[in-house]
């Protein structure tokens, strides 16, 4: 029997407040692991609905207003590495032509659910922006505020499969020059789960 819901965390930390309260799936990090874990668990056990949840990069001018340890959910999903670099230019799925496999939807997906009052775009990539150029870089052409390494991937699995899905994650770090001594993994990754709690 297909559950209500089911929670996709990247890691065991990200969803160690919420075992016994809601299923949660660890998928492993990155949107291969996350897309295919959530795959294999909706083909075993089902699910009505589908939240990821997690910390999360905001970009620099995001940053100023979400904070370390803000709590936002996703407005849209987007793959922001998705294509083709042109020269100096980025060209997207739609830039290319190529649509995701059966569906009319390039790289930004729609959401349904919204598990926390803050929403903001979301952007997924498969290497996290490591100085505040390619960050800048990656919000200007996509209009993201969030950077994570898996919502995509889960909206997508979502979406072929016609469930609903939302995207809840706490601010652990700003998106850019790395100084990890200035992250708040722990707490970010606590904050979203309290928030997905709330809501549920």
């Amino acid at each position: 029997m297909a559950v209500d819901l089911v929670v996709c965390v990247a890691t065991e930390m990200e969803g160690a407040l919420l075992r016994g309260r809601v299923p949660v799936l660890v998928t492993g990090i990155g949107a291969v692991n996350a897309g295919v874990a959530l795959t294999r668990f909706l083909e075993r056990e089902g699910a009505r609905s589908v939240i990821s949840c997690g910390i999360a990069g905001a970009y620099p001018a995001a940053f100023e207003e979400l904070g370390l340890g803000g709590v936002v959910c996703a407005e849209s999903e987007c793959y922001g590495d998705l294509g083709a670099h042109s020269g100096a230019a980025f060209l997207d799925l739609r830039a290319m032509g190529f649509p995701l496999v059966g569906t009319d939807v390039f790289n930004e997906l729609p959401m349904g659910l919204f598990p926390a009052e803050r929403r903001a775009k979301f952007v997924t990539v498969n290497g996290c922006s490591g100085d505040d150029a390619g960050a800048q870089a990656m919000a200007a052409r996509t209009g993201g505020s969030v950077e994570s390494m898996e919502g995509a991937a889960i909206a997508h699995v979502a979406m072929l499969y016609g469930i609903p899905v939302g995207e809840i994650r706490g601010i652990s770090n700003r998106a850019g020059n790395r100084d990890r001594g200035a992250w708040r993994v722990r707490e970010a990754a606590e904050a979203a789960q309290r928030g997905l709690l709330a809501w549920v």
